[in-house]
C-alpha cells in the first residue's frame, strides 16, 4: 500500500493505471526465462513470491526514498554534476543493495534455496523483475502524465516503453543476477574466504554494471547504443552462458549423485536416468497425470525438486561446503519426503526411462 501510494503521488491515478498496464507486459518474458532456468532445480513458489514481492515493494520503496533524498542532497551541493553522480553512483549502490538484500536473507535463513549458481540467479532475477516492474510503473506513469499535460500525443510514453520494455527488460535482472552468482558460488565454496568474497564481488560487479548503464544515458542516443552493443550485450551473453552451464550442472549432479541412493534402496534403478534429463521429467509428469490426475503431476514435480535438492546437497557435501552433521539431518529429511511420494512418482519416472530406451533414446 505504501509503494502504491508513493507511486500514485508522482504519476496521478490515470498515470498509475496506464503504468501498471504497460509495465506488466515484459514481466512474463523475464519470468518465463527464469522459469526455464528453474526447471532443473525448482525453487518453492513461496520463495519466488517472497523475492518478487520484496523487489516490487520493499526494495523499491526504500530505493525511491533513498534516491530522492540523495539526489536532492547532491543537487543542492553539486548542481547538475550532482545529478549525474546520483544517477551513476548513488542510485546503483542503493538499488543493488536493496535488491540483493532479498538473496542475502534467503542465503542466511533458507540456505537450501541458494544451493547453486542457477538457484542464485533465479532468486536474484525474480527479485529484480519485481523491482523493474514497479520502477516501470513509475516511469511510464510519469511519461503518460507529462504527455497528457503537454497535449502532444503519447510520444514520451512510447519512447519510455521502448527503452524500458523492449530494449532493456532484462537490465535489472542482469545486474542483480551477478549478486545471485556470488551467493551461488559461496554456497558451493569450500574456502571460507571465497564464501565471503564471492557475494561481495557479485554486489560490486552488479553496482558497477548498473552504474555504467545509468551513465550511458547521459551520452546521448549514439553513446547509449554504443555502450549497449559493445558492453551490455556481451555481459548479458556471458551471464546467459553461465546460466545454461549452471542448469546443466544440476542435471549432471542428479545423474552422478543419485545412484548412491539406488544402491541404498531409497530410489528405483531407473530414476537417476529420468531425473537427470528434463525431457524425461516432463514425460514422467504427463504419465503421472494420465494415471492419477493433477495429484500425480504434483507428486512428480515435488519428487523432482526434492531429488534434485538431494543431489545438489550431496554434491556440496562432497566439496566440503556443508558440515557433516547438517548434511546428515537434511539428507534424512529429504529422503523421508521422497519416500512418501514414491508410490505416485517413482513408477512414472521408471516408465519414462523405459519408454526412452524403447524409442532408442
Amino acid at each position: 500500500m505504501a509503494i502504491l501510494e508513493l507511486v500514485e503521488r508522482q504519476t496521478g491515478r490515470p498515470g498509475l493505471l496506464v503504468g501498471l498496464g504497460l509495465a506488466v507486459l515484459p514481466v512474463p518474458l523475464v519470468l518465463g526465462a527464469l522459469a526455464w532456468l528453474d526447471r532443473v532445480e525448482p525453487t518453492p513458489v513461496r520463495a519466488l513470491a517472497f523475492c518478487f514481492g520484496w523487489g516490487a515493494c520493499a526494495a523499491t520503496l526504500v530505493a525511491i526514498l533513498a534516491n530522492t533524498w540523495t539526489a536532492d542532497l547532491l543537487a543542492s551541493h553539486r548542481g547538475a554534476r550532482g545529478e549525474t553522480i546520483g544517477s551513476a553512483v548513488a542510485a546503483p549502490l542503493v538499488e543493488e543493495t536493496c535488491k540483493g538484500a532479498a538473496v542475502l536473507l534467503l542465503f542466511l535463513l533458507r540456505r537450501r534455496y541458494v544451493g547453486s549458481v542457477a538457484g542464485g540467479i533465479v532468486l536474484a532475477g525474480v527479485t529484480a523483475c519485481g523491482f523493474a516492474f514497479t520502477e516501470n510503473v513509475l516511469y511510464l506513469g510519469r511519461s503518460w502524465t507529462e504527455d497528457r499535460a503537454a497535449g502532444h500525443g503519447i510520444d514520451a510514453t512510447v519512447c519510455t516503453f521502448v527503452l524500458r520494455g523492449v530494449l532493456s527488460p532484462f537490465a535489472h535482472p542482469l545486474f542483480t543476477a551477478l549478486i545471485g552468482i556470488g551467493f551461488g558460488t559461496a554456497a558451493l565454496a569450500r574456502d571460507r574466504l571465497l564464501r565471503t568474497a564471492a557475494p561481495a564481488g557479485g554486489w560490486l560487479a552488479a553496482t558497477v554494471l548498473h552504474g555504467t548503464w545509468n551513465a550511458a544515458a547521459a551520452l546521448g542516443t549514439g553513446g547509449f547504443l554504443l555502450v549497449y552493443g559493445v558492453f551490455m550485450v556481451p555481459v548479458f551473453g556471458g551471464v546467459i552462458g553461465l546460466a545454461v552451464r549452471a542448469r546443466g550442472a544440476g542435471l549432471r549432479a542428479a545423474r552422478l549423485q543419485l545412484p548412491a541412493y539406488v544402491r541404498a534402496g531409497w530410489l528405483g534403478e531407473d530414476e537417476p536416468e529420468a531425473l537427470g534429463t528434463v525431457r524425461l521429467r516432463g514425460r514422467a509428469r504427463r504419465r503421472a497425470r494420465a494415471l492419477h490426475g493433477p495429484a500425480g503431476a504434483r507428486a512428480v514435480d515435488e519428487y523432482v525438486a526434492l531429488a534434485t535438492a538431494l543431489a545438489l546437497l550431496r554434491h556440496r557435501a562432497e566439496r566440503g561446503a556443508v558440515p557433516v552433521a547438517e548434511f546428515a539431518v537434511r539428507e534424512y529429511g529429504l529422503l523421508q519426503r521422497l519416500w512418501r511420494l514414491r508410490p505416485l512418482a517413482s513408477p512414472a519416472l521408471a516408465e519414462a526411462a523405459a519408454e526412452e530406451r524403447a524409442d532408442g533414446g
